[in-house]
């Protein structure tokens, strides 16, 4: 780990007036948990676009929430990693201002972040296909839930493949993105978008890039600081010299 870069990056965070943070998958693949895109990737197994659509779930929701039931048997298997903390830490101390993530395993809110935007949903939350109950599973899904006000089928409120992203999310996202003049990106693939376009919206605007990662990206070449590793590494690491 490049020791000067490091410390250039972390003096960037402390130097920001509005620090923000945006994770991907890659953050939570050092918990364990699968990832989409990958050698080890759930898509590998599964085809998630044709799982993970309204029409899949008006057709089989029983083979859908399987399905969900089996990657919440996964991911309660698993706990936040050094990084989790470490973000929660940077908030705590008030150096991070919010949290912005692509994943849906719930990591983020479980190691005790507080401002977190999930874009893609949490696969955790469920919500009605009739009407506007909105609840939480505290355990895998066994069968296909039912409304306790309408009774009808209960879904995973999580973002599925040719649905739009909740625009009241989006709104507080680039209201963030808008004040933002630092931001760290981790573990992201920078493909999905409008995730992928997030930093270029604070570079745009004179704001410094921080990306942490195991490989290059598309985003690689814009960034202000590239920190090559894990982020259950490269975080803590950063910590120590932000005292």
């Amino acid at each position: 780990m490049n020791g000067v870069l490091l410390k250039e990056a972390a003096d960037a965070i402390l130097n920001a007036d509005y620090f923000i943070a945006l994770t991907g998958a890659g953050i939570s693949k050092e918990s364990k948990i699968p990832t989409f895109r990958g050698e080890d990737g759930l898509w590998r197994n599964y085809d998630a676009m044709e799982l993970a659509t309204p029409s899949a779930f008006t057709r089989n929701p029983s083979l859908i929430w399987e399905w969900y039931a089996w990657r919440q048997g996964l991911i309660s298997e698993c706990e936040p990693n050094p990084a989790h903390n470490t973000l929660v830490r940077w908030e705590e101390r008030g150096i991070l201002k919010t949290l912005i993530t692509q994943n849906v395993d719930g990591l983020h809110i479980r190691a005790g972040s507080v401002n977190v935007h999930e874009v893609h949903g949490d696969l955790w939350t469920l919500k009605c296909t009739s009407c506007n109950y909105r609840g939480r599973l505290m355990q895998p899904a066994t069968g296909i839930p039912s409304c306790p006000q309408c009774n009808n089928h209960l879904r995973p409120d999580v973002v599925w493949f040719g649905e739009l992203l909740d625009p009241v999310i989006m709104d507080h996202v680039y209201t963030e993105l808008e004040r933002a003049d630092a931001c760290i990106v981790i573990g992201t693939s920078a493909l999905v978008q409008p995730a992928a376009s997030f930093p270029l919206i604070v570079k745009q605007r004179g704001g410094k890039i921080i990306e942490v990662n195991v490989e290059p990206t598309m985003l690689t070449g814009t960034v202000d600081f590239y920190l090559s590793g894990k982020a259950g590494e490269t975080l803590p690491a950063l910590d120590e010299l932000m005292i």
